[in-house]
């Protein structure tokens, strides 16, 4: 068990890293890291990752452990990490991460906070089709502290039915990323904004998203006879025209 809790952190408190080397092979050694995370805001997260990529979290809010591991490495990740106990240590160590900040203070390295203001994007998951349910991501990113708000809004109306949240995502230069996503289905002109509050913006930030429709298969083939046709027209306008000239000087 490791502790760090050090001033080039942007860390409230610090971390607590718990890392294990397992061997598969004699040539293959991959690092599962357990990472406990506590700020002063009393937020705390929770995690496992597999060579850096995230394989679970815990969700204290709905207290369970969600599995992010693809299913088709581990079929069923509660045979493999039911033992270790995770919720059980997560609620251990929630609890311990007052001590963290304390001690943190205590010892005089705890950084004056740095906030950084979240990016946001907003996109539909998949292609847009009339009548097709779909699902609008709200992409925020490069954040700190892990708070934020994120609300939507459906041509000017808070919406909040078919909407999730994720867990809050560390990054490698510490700061955090999260996604909120909205299930909708596409009518032509819709309007949709996703709006993110965090302690580092002034104002909340917007994003705006409307339901735009390319042209049907059917209007493009309207377009095109329309096209030809006027061409045609153009073309026949010009040949009788030089006839008529040609005929002149005959």
């Amino acid at each position: 068990m490791r502790m760090i809790c050090s001033s080039n952190m942007k860390l409230s408190a610090g971390l607590i890293l718990l890392l294990h080397s397992l061997g598969i092979v004699a040539q293959f050694v991959h690092d599962i890291t357990y990472i406990v995370g506590c700020f002063e805001d009393t937020t705390t997260i929770a995690q496992y990752e597999f060579d850096g990529e995230e394989i679970l979290y815990v969700d204290f809010d709905r207290q369970q452990v969600v599995y992010t591991i693809p299913p088709y490495l581990v079929p069923d990740p509660v045979h493999v990490f039911g033992d270790l106990h995770v919720y059980r240590n997560a609620l251990k160590a929630r609890r311990a991460c007052a001590g963290v900040v304390a001690y943190c203070k205590v010892e005089g390295i705890h950084p004056e906070e740095v906030k950084d203001p979240p990016e946001s994007f907003i996109y539909p998951e998949d292609e847009v089709i009339l009548g097709l349910e779909n699902s609008l991501i709200c992409f925020v990113n490069h954040f700190y502290p892990p708070s934020i708000n994120v609300s939507w809004t459906k041509n000017g109306l808070p919406v909040s039915e078919g909407m999730s949240l994720s867990q809050y995502y560390p990054n490698s230069d510490q700061t955090f990323h999260r996604f909120s996503m909205l299930t909708f289905t596409p009518s032509e002109g819709d309007v949709y904004s996703c709006t993110v509050e965090h302690s580092a913006l002034d104002t909340p930030k917007t994003r705006i998203w409307d339901v735009e429709f390319p042209k049907s298969h059917q209007s493009l083939i309207a377009d095109v006879y329309c096209g030809v046709g006027l061409s045609l027209g153009l073309l026949g306008v010009a040949v009788g025209t030089f006839l008529i000239v040609k005929g002149q000087y005959h």
